[in-house]
């Protein structure tokens, strides 16, 4: 029996979990993340070590109890609890493994930290340049070496479009800023009255005609047209989602049909997951591999088991 404390911890949010066997059996969220410890270091930590001690009470544990506590995100960037520096591609579970940082941090616990760090891309031009940290102990939870050089994406607030080798290791990616766009033109523009993200479902022809529309005519006339779509001819609530949706979703499209690959799999958030999906069998031919929500909600975790362990990628067939 092996027993773990993993945190993801975000720029503004902390997710804590106990895993027992590679299972998680409890979790706790926290409404604060490695931003605050520029000014408020005292009251991050103590926040994680609240959290960390009400889930060892919660489940009759002891620190003894605990192998390791395994940290990844935005808490090992320049304002979390360790900065590391990221490593280059190609990068996979035994390069992670051997740049993780093992320190401990008395305020918080007893119990040895494990920080895992960040991966990059080096060009000689900002082409050629890109940075994830968190995403890549994601990925290793679900890489599987049956699908050979493949394309993993991973959408969120920062996509990531990420391409691996044979061995499952990370040799490039590309970040787009889908979730951040959605929120921001959703919420922050005209936009706002017409587009509603709670309580809409895809409509698939909608969704495809804001893709090709955008495709043809661009993203800056296209996202007004949900406004028309509103106004002028009275659409539903899902179709102008969906329409808004294909239009958003159109240049990451182009970057995933970009990618020397015969399979994609898409992992990261239900909402932009199924609208990838759906676009991507419409629209490529490539072979598209959607993974079910268990499998994303506990890839960060197992991501971070099997970095800490150096276990190596095994088929899942």
């Amino acid at each position: 029996m092996s027993i773990y404390i993993t945190i993801d911890g975000g720029t503004t949010n902390t997710r804590i979990n106990l895993v027992n066997d590679r299972k998680i059996i409890d979790s706790i969220n926290l409404s604060i993340g490695a931003y605050a410890n520029i000014e408020k270091g005292y009251l991050f930590k103590n926040e994680i070590k609240s959290a960390i001690e009400r889930l060892l009470n919660n489940n009759s544990l002891k620190e003894k109890d605990i192998v390791r506590i395994l940290v990844s995100g935005m808490i090992t960037s320049e304002f979390g609890l360790c900065k590391l520096e990221h490593i280059r591609v190609p990068a996979g579970i035994a390069e992670l493994c051997v740049n993780a940082k093992e320190m401990k941090i008395e305020e918080i616990l007893s119990v040895p930290i494990v920080f895992i760090c960040g991966v990059k891309t080096i060009g000689g031009s900002f082409e050629n340049c890109d940075i994830m940290r968190g995403e890549e102990t994601e990925l290793m939870g679900i890489a599987n070496t049956d699908y050979g050089k493949c394309v993993y994406v991973l959408p969120g607030s920062h996509t990531k479009i990420i391409k691996t080798d044979e061995a499952g290791r990370i040799v490039d990616f590309t970040t787009m800023l889908t979730g951040e766009m959605i929120k921001a033109i959703s919420q922050n523009t005209i936009l706002k009255d017409a587009v509603k993200l709670n309580n809409s479902d895809i409509n698939s022809s909608y969704l495809l005609k804001g893709y090709d529309y955008c495709c043809s005519e661009g993203i800056n006339k296209s996202l007004f047209k949900a406004r028309i779509l509103k106004n002028v001819f009275n659409c539903t609530n899902d179709e102008i989602y969906s329409f808004f949706m294909g239009t958003v979703l159109c240049d990451e499209i182009k970057q995933i049909q970009k990618a020397d690959a015969q399979a994609v799999i898409l992992g990261g958030k239900a909402q932009i997951k199924e609208a990838l999906s759906i676009i991507l069998r419409a629209r490529d031919n490539k072979k598209i591999i959607t993974l079910d929500d268990d499998t994303v909600k506990t890839a960060t975790v197992l991501g971070a088991i099997r970095i800490f362990e150096n276990d190596i990628i095994l088929s899942r067939s």
